[in-house]
């Protein structure tokens, strides 16, 4: 069964206060719970970011407003996009790029 690579864009942002976190996380908890054996990797929120261009230049700040990841297991890209659609990313506004990952080796 392949991997897919969810790639989080918007969505919320950090809570303002230690309740509204609780209650994002549990939102999370739950939908991760509702993936059961295929979630791979919860992944993480991103960070600060750089880019880095062909030539070696480096910029503050990556261009494409990602703000995290998680991986998955699923039988096809059909079903694995049908099992992002319950993410909190979506119900906070933010959007889901999905990826099929295959190993190289």
């Amino acid at each position: 069964m392949p991997n897919y690579v969810l790639v989080y864009r918007g969505g919320g942002g950090m809570a303002e206060n230690e309740a509204a976190r609780q209650q994002v996380m549990e939102s999370w908890g739950r939908w991760f719970g509702s993936l059961g054996e295929q979630l791979v990797d919860g992944g993480n929120p991103f960070g600060p970011s750089a880019g880095v261009s062909s030539k070696g230049e480096v910029s503050n700040g990556a261009g494409s407003s990602l703000t995290g990841y998680s991986i998955i297991k699923s039988d096809s890209l059909q079903s694995a996009t049908q099992a992002v659609k319950g993410c909190p990313v979506l119900s906070a506004g933010g959007s889901i790029d999905v990826y099929e990952t295959f190993a190289v080796m």
